[in-house]
Formats: C-alpha cells, sequence, structure tokens
C-alpha cells in the first residue's frame, strides 16, 4: 500500500499538535479559547494588592495568561480563568462592594441576567440586574441577597468580548 509521504507529515503534524494541546490542558495552559466555562472572580483591595496577588499566586503555580483592562477596572485573567481585579470604588459600591463573583457564558448576558433574578426572586431572595457597570462591554451584573458579599455576572463567550488591552 502506498501512502504519499505529504499525507504522512500531514498525520505527524496532528499527531503532534494534538499531543501539545493535551499536554497544555493537562497543564491548565489551554491555548484556546474552548472550552469557556465562566470564570471566577475575586476583587484586590488596590493595584499594588492586585500584583502582589497575582505574584504569589504564579509562585504556586498558577500564573497570568494576559491582562483585561477596561473603564478603569484592572483584569489579570489567570490560565485557570480566575480573575483578579480593582475596581473603581464606584463600580463597586454599585454592586454592593462585592468580594468575588461568578462569570458565567451567555449568549445574551442581559436576558440571561434578568432570568436569574427571575430564578432567584422565585426562590425567595432579593435580586436585581445591575446594568452599566462596565459600559460598552457585554456584561450584565445581578445582586442578590443569596450571596453574602459576592454577585453573578453574564458575559458573551470569549471569543466575542473585545480584545485585551489596555483602556
Amino acid at each position: 500500500m502506498f501512502v504519499p509521504i505529504w499525507l504522512l507529515i500531514v498525520i505527524v503534524i496532528l499527531v503532534v499538535a494534538t499531543l501539545a494541546w493535551a499536554i497544555a490542558v493537562a497543564r491548565a495552559r489551554n491555548p484556546l479559547p474552548f472550552p469557556d466555562p465562566g470564570s471566577r472572580i475575586f476583587s484586590a483591595a488596590s493595584p499594588q494588592a492586585k500584583s502582589t496577588i497575582v505574584d504569589l499566586l504564579a509562585k504556586h503555580g498558577v500564573a497570568e495568561r494576559f491582562q483585561f483592562d477596561s473603564s478603569d477596572i484592572l483584569r489579570s485573567i489567570l490560565w485557570d480563568g480566575t480573575i483578579i481585579n480593582v475596581q473603581p470604588a464606584e463600580s463597586r459600591a454599585r454592586l454592593g462592594d462585592p468580594a468575588a463573583g461568578i462569570s458565567l457564558v451567555a449568549k445574551d448576558p442581559q436576558a440571561a441576567a434578568d432570568d436569574a433574578v427571575a430564578f432567584l426572586r422565585a426562590r425567595g431572595f432579593q435580586a436585581e440586574v445591575v446594568p452599566d457597570v462596565e459600559p460598552g462591554l457585554p456584561i450584565a451584573f445581578v445582586r442578590t441577597d443569596a450571596f453574602a458579599g459576592s454577585v453573578l455576572n453574564f458575559r458573551k463567550h470569549i471569543i466575542h468580548m473585545p480584545r485585551p488591552g489596555k483602556g
């Protein structure tokens, strides 16, 4: 049976690429935007505190993947999807001064936030959508007394978010 050399080369490249990707995933360093399971967000007290926490986490194997800063909110997104951020006082106040948050992926963040509010209220909790916390980003926040010091947010898939960068 004759197998063309180009086909063998393509197969070897695919096997090597798949193996490299599997190793990256196993080491929590998935270079692809799939899957996007959402993220867990923790608020730092200051930009210096954020930098210190990110450095401490890196010492323990949870390294920064990139920074995504927007509308005065500084974010370090780590390889495992954790986000360490610093928000201005007015943003924190609008959300009830949360120390943490859970970010969930939704095709329509506003509709998902509205559904979450209805769900939480049906279960006897207070909940409200907090609009325009980050104008220009497809993110909808939910503040609820079901959490003690935390919020929910619904955002578009990472491939539908603006490019990371400053400003």
